[in-house]
């Protein structure tokens, strides 16, 4: 079978090994892409990230891959952002000073604050989530059951201003959106290449929409 050729982009901000690996499991063929040229090669593209805000956004910026992503998501192709990558998608984050996102999604990345010491910052570990119920959080989350577990690490959340990009919620200290999936813009807060065999799915379905 023909496997789907997927773009990873590399921007120096986390391991994007498991990442091309859980792609090799889902039937695609992942290509670490370090020029915002070569995207438009192809009708899936994944944004990873671990790190911080501020440097992410300006060394895509520096790279020019802000304006080559936007253009790939306004030509209807598929992108999925996850973690930082998810984060970097919304208009503006405060982590360590205010920095101007990529602008795909209206909203604010906030950090947690919380008075309880019994939750710990970052949020690191499994947690459930609550699906959505658009047609396009059924496509992210198809064949895969609500309040099933997958795999955070992040301080800060996402605020979107318009709620019909959420596709799942989480609760840590607060409800908190943990996916969005709209059109051909998806992206988690959770790292589906680290939650198992659902997280296996995600990036399945993601895959399969690429194909159509």
């Amino acid at each position: 079978m023909r496997r789907t050729k997927v773009a990873v982009i590399d921007y120096g901000f986390g391991n994007i090994k498991s990442v091309i690996n859980a792609l090799h499991y889902c039937n695609a063929e992942a290509y670490v892409v370090d020029s915002p040229l070569r995207i438009s090669n192809f009708g899936g593209t994944i944004l990873p990230g671990v790190g911080a805000f501020g440097p992410a956004v300006d060394f895509l910026r520096l790279k020019g891959f802000d304006k080559a992503i936007r253009d790939y998501v306004n030509s209807g192709k598929m992108l999925y952002g996850i973690c930082l990558g998810f984060q970097l998608f919304f208009t503006k984050g405060y982590e360590n000073g205010s920095h101007e996102g990529l602008g795909l999604i209206s909203g604010e990345v906030k950090k947690f604050e919380f008075k309880d010491e019994l939750l710990k910052i970052p949020h690191m570990g499994w947690n459930d989530v609550n699906i959505g119920n658009s047609s396009y959080a059924k496509k992210m989350f198809f064949s895969i059951d609500n309040k099933e577990n997958f795999y955070f690490v992040h301080s800060y959340y996402v605020t979107p201003e318009d709620f019909m990009y959420v596709s799942s919620t989480c609760e840590y200290g607060l409800k908190f959106c943990s996916s969005v999936a709209y059109k051909n813009l998806w992206g988690s807060q959770f790292h589906p290449e680290k939650s198992g065999g659902r997280g296996l799915k995600i990036l399945s379905n993601f895959v399969n929409e690429v194909n159509k």
